[in-house]
């Protein structure tokens, strides 16, 4: 007799679960109870949508050959029964049965197996005047339309973004492409608090200020004004910022209260447990996408990781699972990437919090380099941040702002999937050409110069810890470029500085007590590693490269201060 399973939820994992077990079991009764509207749509390209880079919205919810992805197409093309305004309230774990809402009226459906895709829910923030027309979580195509319908009809000039994450970033840009003032609130110290350590993310902030955002760093959003039921204004604990169009993007929480009132084991990161099966604790129940934990399979520890591509990867696991497989699902390295105006931002594996977090000890070095060869027509900056366990140099994690950024984060995926060391990632075999690549890429270079810092050849401090410290002068700067390059552009602030071009270093003469502390700079920190394996060779004790050189210093530079005059 044919298997009865039924899909709470549609969109990624719902639909594709139920996609891939019609393609595996020809017989099996496979029904999907939807509360929404919408079966299936790609939420991720929304934000291109308001920006104008997508033309229509029929791109996120038809086929490439137009037809639409609604209950009659699932039922023609996958023998699916898909049905939409379907509200589960109650799943009965012992009679292996579902309650649901449709039409107002109440039903029962039995199940032999029970997928939970049900997804996840956009934060709202309990503040006075949160319900004021105008103010928009930005989740689902209804949302989307709401916002595109504002914007052209009541002819906004000011739009508020509440937090920096993904949502928030690309539609910043979406926003300031469409002509509107945009500022962007984020209670953290940093954009993209989720994917970059502090020194990484503070590469995006000049770019971000070009661009002409409006950018407010630890700043909590404590109300909204308003008038006639219609938002006015975002008041901030230190300002209030006009604006006719709010978008409230802090978060999304996982939808687990089906799940818990069956009783159904909750994670401690407010997700569904599952197993490697991505079974939750009943067997003759799964759980995938947004709703589901997930384990970070770097560090093993459980988290809550909602992306479009794990809740498709789920779904494919579960129906294959379903039919008998035993499909193990690994886990996921929170990799993530961003467009963010005239830069590109991505990260995979443990950053420096979540390397402390899970207990690992890790050097970490930033390198910067262009992401093809410098001569070649297009080269542009690309900034990396790698990160390795002491003692056994493997790889923890990489950061990358910059041109071709997902092209190195991707194959840090790689790398990181296969358990790989700094040695492993130094030996790639990876392509080559002018056009694509440098000779040595740039995370080849990145493992190199951390292997150095491992085995004590290379002391490099980092940019933001050398910010914090800028002013003492308890140092001398050396910087090893041409006077040529120091007159364009340097460091502003540095009380005790001097210029001595590489080509000086090996010879010069006393620059100060040997037991000073030394801190050399370059362009790119390639000559300041040289200067500090030289000045060391001199008697210096205590000598320290600038990480990322001039290239990945994100702070105050004098011509900045120039720039503001």
């Amino acid at each position: 007799m044919a298997k009865r399973v039924v899909i709470i939820g549609g969109v990624a994992t719902g639909m594709k679960t139920a996609s891939r077990l019609r393609r595996r079991d020809k017989d099996a009764e496979i029904i999907v109870l939807e509360r929404g509207p919408e079966l299936s749509y790609g939420a991720c390209g929304f934000p291109y949508f308001i920006g104008g880079e997508v033309k229509s919205f029929d791109s996120f919810d038809h086929t490439p050959q137009g037809a639409k992805r609604d209950a009659e197409y699932f039922r023609k093309v996958k023998g699916v029964d898909a049905r939409t305004g379907c509200n589960v309230t109650a799943i009965d774990r012992a009679q292996k049965c579902v309650t649901y809402v449709e039409n107002g009226e109440s039903k029962t459906l039995a199940y032999d197996v029970l997928v939970l895709g049900t997804g996840a829910t956009p934060v709202k923030l309990p503040l006075p005047n949160a319900d004021a027309a105008g103010i928009h979580s930005f989740w689902f195509p209804w949302d989307v339309k709401a916002v595109d319908r504002e914007i052209q009809e009541r002819g906004v000039t000011d739009a508020v973004i509440i937090g920096a994450g993904f949502i928030g970033m690309e539609l910043a840009e979406a926003f300031v492409h469409r002509g509107l003032r945009t500022s962007v609130v984020e209670m953290q110290d940093r954009v993209l608090p989720q994917l970059l350590d502090k020194e990484m993310a503070d590469l995006l902030l000049k770019p971000l200020q070009k661009a002409g955002l409006n950018l407010y760093l630890v700043e909590k959003t404590v109300g909204f004004t308003a008038e006639g039921g219609v938002v006015t204004g975002v008041r901030t604990d230190k300002r209030e910022i006009p604006a006719q169009l709010v978008i409230v993007a802090v978060g999304v929480r996982p939808n687990v209260e089906l799940a818990r009132a069956a009783g159904l084991e909750i994670g401690a990161t407010g997700c569904i447990a599952v197993n490697e099966y991505l079974q939750t604790s009943d067997p003759c129940i799964y759980a995938g996408g947004d709703c589901a934990e997930n384990t970070n399979r770097v560090s093993g520890a459980k988290i809550f990781a909602p992306m479009g591509s794990t809740a498709n990867k789920h779904g494919r696991v579960i129906a294959d699972n379903i039919c008998g497989d035993g499909i193990k699902y690994p886990g996921v390295l929170g990799t993530g990437v961003c467009r963010v105006f005239s830069c590109n931002a991505g990260s995979t594996g443990l950053n420096e919090r979540s390397a402390a977090a899970a207990g690992i000890k890790f050097k970490s070095v930033v390198v910067p380099g262009f992401d093809r060869l410098g001569y070649m027509p297009g080269a542009g900056r690309l900034i990396l941040k790698l990160l390795a366990e002491e003692g056994t140099e493997r790889l923890l994690g990489l950061q990358a702002v910059g041109a071709n950024a997902d092209k190195r984060i991707d194959t840090m995926v790689a790398a990181l999937s296969m358990g790989a060391t700094l040695e492993d990632l130094a030996n790639f075999d990876i392509a080559y050409a002018p056009p694509f690549n440098g000779p040595i890429d740039n995370l080849a270079t990145a493992a190199n110069v951390l292997h150095n810092k491992m085995t004590g050849q290379l002391r490099g401090v980092n940019p933001k810890d050398f910010e914090a410290e800028r002013a003492k002068g308890d140092y001398l700067f050396v910087d090893v470029r041409t006077p040529g390059e120091v007159a364009a552009n340097r460091i502003a602030g540095i009380p005790n500085r001097v210029n001595v071009p590489l080509d000086q270093v090996r010879d010069c003469g006393e620059l100060c007590p040997k037991d000073t502390r030394i801190i050399t700079a370059c362009q790119i920190d390639l000559r300041g590693y040289e200067a500090e394996v030289m000045l060391r060779a001199k008697g210096y004790e205590n000598v320290q490269s600038l990480e990322g050189g001039m290239s990945g210093w994100p702070y105050a530079t004098e011509s900045d201060a120039q720039r503001q005059k």
